[in-house]
């Protein structure tokens, strides 16, 4: 007899995938990309393109979308002795502090100073021991936001290595609130005219926020799961939304999360099976053997092996199904990861 599986061993998450299957580019149009479509109640699978999920969603049905916007947020910076740093923006922490990602980390010691142009300076202030992100103060006059257009570049997860010829392709078509590393992915098959399209059957979109910070590209490098350190990414939950979902679970409609980071704002922000609004940081880390509150479907990407968003998915619908599923996937030649293809669980 084989061992049993430890769910809260790492390696339980690993499937094997090519590395042809990583997208690197986007399809067009958005929503002619590959929908797998699995019902966890009869067990139906289905294999779709994405617009062909207005088949599927009801009136009725609440799509909780993210609406945080990617910002330029990789930078070139230089030392005095001309050499090169990337730094990644992950964090805002004040009106010129952030946390960021700099490599070469070692190489930038606590009150050391680069420049990314005659407009941006910025200074190292703090180091975190615990996973080497620096808090660093920027320097510069005007507005930060209109400097960063002008310089930063889109900050692509590093397995894409080909060039994205139009930036506008890693946001989704609704975001609106500056903020985020890295796009939640989920959302980018939506196109204006099935989102109308999905409104005019009596589907409901509701608005949630969290800017999509560094857990993003960092990889679980504990065994167990239990030790592993998560991230913490601001979110917003208006009075509004609140009111919309609640009323939906109230009359037992389905609330169904588009994308991983809109069901860590959800369930971060449920209490007693209702969502209540706020805003501030969560931590939340989601894995087998959670009690989902609020959400009662989920769309979502296919993700890197061993990563905490295959765990919270496995959360969702079992670990061993979650497996099953994108075993399949790679056998059915789907796309994966950023601008790969969609799974739609209910």
């Amino acid at each position: 007899m084989s061992e049993p599986i430890n769910i809260f061993d790492t390696a339980a998450y690993y499937y094997n995938l090519p590395e042809e299957l990583i997208a690197q580019t986007p399809v067009e149009p958005r929503d002619s990309s590959r929908l797998m479509y699995y019902n966890r109640g009869t067990g139906e699978l289905r294999h779709l393109k994405f617009r062909d999920i207005a088949e599927i969603l009801k009136p009725g049905d609440v799509l909780v979308i993210n609406d945080t916007k990617v910002i330029p947020a990789r930078l070139f910076a230089y030392n005095e002795k001309g050499r090169e740093f990337e730094v990644l923006l992950l964090k805002r922490l004040n009106y010129k502090r952030w946390e960021c990602l700099i490599k070469p980390a070692k190489k930038l010691k606590i009150g050391g100073e680069l420049v990314v142009n005659e407009e941006l300076k910025l200074r190292a202030v703090a180091v975190h021991p615990e996973d080497g992100v620096r808090e660093v103060e920027f320097e510069f006059e005007g507005v930060f936001e209109d400097i960063l257009s002008r310089v930063g570049n889109v900050p692509l997860p590093p397995y894409i290595t080909e060039k994205l010829d139009d930036p506008t392709r890693y946001q989704t078509v609704y975001a609106n609130e500056p903020g985020s590393a890295a796009a939640p992915t989920a959302g980018l098959h939506f196109t204006p005219e099935l989102m109308r399209k999905l409104q005019d059957k009596g589907i409901e979109f509701v608005k949630v926020l969290l800017h999509v910070g560094l857990g993003t590209f960092r990889p679980v490098k504990t065994h167990n799961i239990l030790e592993h350190k998560m991230h913490t990414e601001y979110y917003r939950v208006t009075e509004e939304a609140a009111d919309k979902i609640n009323k939906a679970l109230s009359e037992g409609r389905r609330v169904i999360a588009v994308g991983t980071t809109s069901v860590r704002t959800l369930e971060s922000a449920a209490k007693n099976g209702r969502v209540e609004a706020g805003e501030g940081n969560t931590s939340i880390f989601i894995y087998p053997g959670y009690q989902f509150q609020i959400v009662k479907g989920l769309i979502t990407n296919f993700h890197l092996p061993e990563s905490t968003l295959i765990m919270l998915v496995s959360a969702f619908m079992g670990r061993e199904k979650t497996l099953e599923l994108y075993n399949i996937a790679v056998r059915e030649q789907y796309r994966f990861f950023s601008f790969g293809d969609a799974m739609f669980v209910l």
